[in-house]
């Protein structure tokens, strides 16, 4: 009696192997095996066995009308790279994301090129406000951000007033809605906007 059996579930699924020594035989002469795996094997069988039924409630009557989707409050983004493509095109990334967050997190989150050649770990501030390293010109949309704090005022003294640190710059609140157009690394870039 040295073999190895398979039972084989209500659903089809298969159970652990059965070895001999999982078997309760009562001596060699009687025919009589009982296989009965252990009592851990028995509940996760169990376990596999039970089957979710999911029951519709409430559904709509045919006369009502269905409430309407409400999405949450969100600030569309165009971050425009300071390269233009090979057909002479600016090359834009779109994104979406909650306001109430800091410029900074925002762009780093979606992958946005923030920091350029300064993006190693010893080059930038790392949103401290210090280094003046993550420079964003804000095309469209200024009134969605904060005022200007006094380290930007200090840092960005001699830049054009569209100018912003993106990791002091705060996009709104919880619950704002617009868009906005931000130039990436603006000092880097090859084309000017009409103004």
């Amino acid at each position: 009696m040295g073999a190895t059996m398979h039972l084989t579930g209500v659903l089809g699924v298969s159970s652990p192997p059965l070895a001999p020594s999982h078997c309760s035989c009562s001596g060699a002469k009687k025919q009589s095996c009982s296989l009965r795996p252990p009592r851990r094997q028995q509940q996760q069988q169990r376990r596999r066995l039970r089957v979710a039924r999911a029951v519709e409630v409430g559904a709509p009557s045919a006369g009502a009308p269905e409430p309407e989707q409400v999405e949450p409050p969100s600030i569309d983004f165009a971050f425009v790279s300071p390269r233009l493509l090979p057909d002479g095109t600016p090359d834009v990334h779109y994104r979406t994301a909650c306001g109430g967050q800091k410029l900074r997190d925002i762009m780093l989150d979606a992958y946005i090129d923030l920091y350029g050649p300064y993006d190693k770990v010893l080059l930038n501030c790392a949103g401290g406000g210090v280094c003046g390293t993550c420079l964003v010109e804000v095309v469209e949309g200024k009134e969605m951000l904060s005022p200007k704090t006094d380290v930007e005022k200090e840092l960005l003294k001699r830049k054009p007033k569209t100018w912003r640190l993106a990791c002091q710059a705060t996009v709104g609140n919880a619950d704002s809605t617009g868009q906005m157009i931000i130039q990436q690394l603006p000092e880097w870039k090859i084309h000017e906007w009409d103004k």
